[in-house]
């Protein structure tokens, strides 16, 4: 979907449409939920904090989300979904990987299925959606970012490997600012110069990931659309400019880190009894501690002040501290269970590439 809580929000209100719109945190605290392309055009976007928004664009208007509207709107969009293909993973409210190979309507062209797709949730929402097709969860990916608002692409399979190779890896889904740059010092900044590493190289440098690397860059993705794939933890770091050495400062990049977790099972419909603090030092060791409480959290309040009490507990820190996390795990639906589908994949929010 497009800019989708924002364009919610300007759907019913008709006052907002056009303006430039931020959904969650205020002009005072907080962080963006989400941006309308309005506020986009002046570098807003997802995980800002609300002050630069505001700085960046001073007509900003701020709106509280409503999680509940967005639910029913993501489960419209689901039921058009399910009229093609059984095989939906949904990565957000707002995005799910569809596997179409053998679909419901028989239909032989993917982009064909896409486009009828946008045209239904257009229909019945009133809102823009964009799609990738291609061979692989990793290109449909990529394409669906290349035509966005409101359009569509298609990466074929005697085009992938060029389309790889030619793009730059600071733009590949799965590779944030820090892996970017640890890829930069190692002469890696294209697909192609990926590509020309050995899959023993990528996997001494860059662990576990080394294999996907090698795989993707040569167009190949062999992970399945799975639609039972049930979540553990939910979690978001942070990357920052300069090493912290104090507890105030650590203690306060916490905190949108917790809000954004927390709106992330807000939206989601999830509850969590265990809140665990990554600690990564200079010299890239690191640290985790977790709590455990008996009831589920209540809101961003308690578990701050868990991560605070998890964080003081390595108080003085060893070293400058490179990177903070918060995970929350211990998940259960909003009806009590403990099968939590996987709804999303938090990555760092990195303002700035590791040195």
């Amino acid at each position: 979907m497009d800019a989708f809580y924002a364009s919610v929000e300007q759907r019913d209100n008709p006052e907002l449409r056009g303006k430039p719109l931020a959904v969650g945190g205020s002009a005072a605290r907080g962080v963006v939920a989400a941006a309308s392309y309005e506020a986009r055009a002046f570098g807003v976007h997802s995980a800002m904090a609300s002050v630069t928004a505001k700085r960046k664009c001073p007509d900003l208007i701020f709106v509280s989300p409503r999680f509940d509207v967005y639910r029913a709107v993501s489960q419209q969009i689901r039921e058009i979904f399910a009229e093609y293909t059984p095989l939906i993973e949904p990565l957000s409210l707002d995005e799910a990987y569809l596997d179409v190979t053998e679909n419901l309507k028989g239909m032989e062209i993917a982009t064909e299925i896409a486009k009828e797709i946008r045209a239904k949730i257009k229909d019945v929402t009133g809102l823009n959606a964009s799609a990738g097709i291609s061979y692989n969860r990793f290109l449909a990916k990529m394409a669906s970012d290349l035509n966005k608002p409101n359009g569509q692409a298609v990466i074929t399979p005697k085009n992938g490997p060029g389309f790889v190779e030619a793009l730059p890896v600071k733009k590949f889904h799965g590779v944030g600012p820090a892996t970017a740059e640890r890829m930069k010092r190692h002469g890696i900044e294209t697909g192609l110069d990926l590509k020309s590493k050995s899959l023993e190289f990528l996997q001494e440098h860059f662990g576990k990931s080394g294999s996907y690397f090698y795989g993707i860059a040569r167009g190949i993705d062999e992970r399945r659309v799975n639609p039972d794939r049930i979540r553990k933890s939910v979690g978001a770091e942070d990357t920052f400019v300069e090493d912290i050495h104090d507890f105030e400062p650590a203690q306060q990049e916490l905190v949108p880190l917790v809000e954004k977790v927390w709106r992330y099972c807000e939206a989601n419909d999830i509850s969590a009894k265990t809140v665990t603090v990554k600690i990564k030092y200079s010299d890239f060791t690191q640290a985790t501690r977790s709590r455990t409480v008996p009831k589920p959290f209540l809101g961003t309040t308690e578990i701050a002040d868990a991560a605070a009490d998890l964080l003081a507990s390595v108080y003085p820190f060893k070293l400058g501290v490179r990177l903070l996390g918060i995970s929350l795990s211990s998940l259960s639906g909003g009806d009590g269970s403990t099968e939590v589908p996987q709804l999303d994949l938090f990555g760092g929010v990195n303002r700035s590439p590791e040195p």
